[in-house]
């Protein structure tokens, strides 16, 4: 049994465009099933093998030369950065398209000799967690959006239905104790704990390095670079701010999200879904599970567009704007369930302060679709699209 998945499409034109396919994602976001399934007759190697790292070291040549003909599915391949190098060399001489299929827990386009190596030779995609449309269309199943929210979006938990409560508490110590510690010496475990904790909290909200210093104790550099490496472990998103044209009069920090919802939740200690509808700040966890479903579809589309937020130094905030063909669409995001015309308000404001006529949107967590003759449309967060 498997989840057909949106990007499925999309890697395959990009093994048909480039020499190698790198596909990057969270774990447990359900790469290798995907790349097995899609690459059958590729031989597999998982990174994550001692033995595969210690004769890919040893001779990378040799280790390469083995799989000239065939190519491979080199599955955690981050875990022998010194093998890209040797990559390049191959992919270099290489007129086949698809050759090497590269897969990653962490995002090693961020590291900068990497993605060096790797630029112009490999075609980059992440693939996030289960979206909303990708489990409604594969379960029958009336799921509510709080129990998708609480869920998350790991397909081993919605295929061998799995209680998030057991699965997310070890899953996240796993996380801290394997992925975190192999890309930073983090000497208080307690401590980098509390901060994940604590990034949770801060959800839909903007990010500041200053206020979480404060809160734990640690300097600013510290607790900026463990940001950092949450963003290498694909376990957070910043969305960046929209200040074209505003000068100083917008804030221009970004606003931070979780890449899965069903984390988010268990980092709040909330147990279920009835929980989670009465938690107090279920309007920014449905906000970030709004924002993820955008990106979701931005990720596994042909769709050239860029996700912004936007927010006044007086206190005015759009949630999302979508840069699209050079036009700019202001989304609010409410959690209601039934729609209320005052929702239009911080989207009037910034109307006014950009100029802009062009009509907005509000996606909200009610069923139905409205469209307004004057342009403006109201969409459910089951009609979510790019």
């Amino acid at each position: 049994m498997k989840i057909q998945r949106t990007l499925e499409n999309k890697i395959l034109l990009y093994a048909n465009q480039f020499r190698s396919v790198a596909l990057m994602g969270i774990r447990q976001s359900g790469k290798t099933t995907l790349c097995k399934m899609l690459f059958p007759t590729k031989p597999y190697l998982n990174f994550e093998n001692i033995d595969i790292q210690l004769l890919a070291e040893l001779d990378p040549n040799a280790f390469l030369e083995k799989y000239k003909i065939s190519g491979a599915v080199f599955d955690e391949i981050q875990k022998s950065p010194s093998l890209f190098n040797y990559i390049q060399e191959v992919l270099d001489n290489e007129t086949e398209r698809g050759k090497y299929i590269l897969t990653g827990s962490s995002n090693f386009l961020l590291n900068q000799n990497i993605s060096q190596s790797l630029a112009g030779r490999v075609g980059f995609l992440e693939l996030l967690p289960l979206s909303n449309k990708e489990i409604s269309n594969y379960f029958d199943n009336n799921y509510s959006v709080w129990e998708i929210i609480f869920k998350g979006g790991f397909p081993e938990i919605w295929l061998q239905n799995i209680n998030p409560s057991f699965y997310f508490p070890s899953y996240i110590q796993s996380f801290i104790e394997r992925d975190i510690r192999q890309l930073i010496n983090i000497k208080n475990l307690i401590l980098f704990q509390q901060f994940i904790k604590l990034v949770a909290t801060r959800a839909g909200q903007e990010w500041n390095s200053s206020q979480i210093s404060n809160d734990l104790g640690v300097d600013s550099k510290t607790v900026t670079a463990w940001l950092y490496y949450l963003q290498t472990a694909g376990i957070v998103y910043l969305l960046p701010p929209y200040f074209a044209n505003f000068g100083k009069r917008v804030i221009k920090r970004p606003k931070l999200y979780l890449t899965d919802t069903g984390v988010l939740c268990s980092l709040l200690g909330i147990q279920n879904e009835v929980q989670l509808e009465n938690h107090p700040l279920k309007g920014s966890i449905f906000e970030n599970f709004v924002i993820l479903e955008y990106l979701k579809e931005k990720n596994n589309s042909l769709e050239n567009c860029s996700f912004y937020y936007w927010r006044s130094i007086s206190g005015v905030e759009i949630d999302l704007i979508i840069e699209k063909n050079g036009v700019l669409t202001p989304i609010e995001i409410k959690s209601g369930t039934t729609y209320q015309e005052k929702w239009w308000k911080n989207i009037m404001d910034w109307q006014v302060f950009s100029k802009s006529t062009f009509p907005g949107m509000i996606i909200y967590g009610g069923n139905e679709n409205h469209d307004f003759s004057d342009g403006r449309k109201v969409f459910s967060y089951n009609s979510i699209a790019v």
